[in-house]
């Protein structure tokens, strides 16, 4: 079966990697902006998943220590340049920062529910609006497109911004966000290709290779 790259106008392929990172120190909990490293596990979590890498030209990170700190010795290990983006930081929970899901559900056993179904309009107090969030992880993924066209980059982030990567590509409505699945270290692949010529110049056709697999 021919691929859909030979379909299009000299397509110009950007290939991404993004990797959410493996399993905090503290355990469970929602963390936006709480800035805790990974677990021991969590390591080896992330060694584990990066364990055959491919040649990757590029490594980009959200400056949290769950991501950067992972991203700093994969960069040095393997010698490629890394750069860190404060962008692809995770969503701000706000009141939420820090607590369990239990937590939560003891306080309020529908609040969890709502949020996941719709994340847009029932953000906990004090969090980023959803849809800011959206906007700003849209926004630093056309900027990575524009700055790495062509090569084959590692995104090291999280499960909120790899969830609205996938919802940004797949054209599915904003509230349906958290519909996808994210385990710690998954690897998902997207190709993007971008048509160089012809009346569709510039044009952006995303693929979703594989979602939460592995390299």
């Amino acid at each position: 079966m021919a691929k859909l790259a030979d379909a299009l106008n000299n397509p110009l392929t950007t290939t991404v990697d993004l990797i959410r990172h493996g399993e905090p120190a503290g355990g469970e909990m929602y963390r936006g902006t709480k800035d805790d490293p990974l677990s021991e596990l969590g390591w080896e979590q992330m060694r584990a998943a990066a364990s055959a890498p491919p040649a990757w030209d590029h490594i980009v990170s959200s400056p949290l220590k769950r991501c950067a700190e992972f991203a700093q010795e994969l960069s040095q290990q393997q010698a490629i340049p890394l750069t860190i983006t404060p962008a692809f930081r995770e969503i701000c929970f706000g009141a939420w920062e820090g607590q369990t899901p239990q937590a939560l559900r003891e306080q309020d056993p529908q609040q969890l529910l709502n949020f996941w179904l719709d994340p847009v309009t029932n953000g906990p107090s004090g969090s980023e609006p959803f849809a800011d969030f959206y906007q700003r992880i849209e926004a630093a993924w056309q900027t990575l497109l524009a700055d790495y066209a062509g090569q084959h980059i590692l995104l090291v982030c999280h499960g909120g911004v790899i969830r609205v990567l996938l919802s940004l590509l797949a054209e599915m409505p904003i509230a349906n966000t958290f519909r996808w699945h994210v385990p710690y270290a998954a690897v998902s692949r997207v190709r993007v290709y971008t048509e160089q010529g012809g009346d569709h110049h510039g044009r952006q056709v995303p693929t979703l290779v594989f979602h939460a697999g592995q390299l």
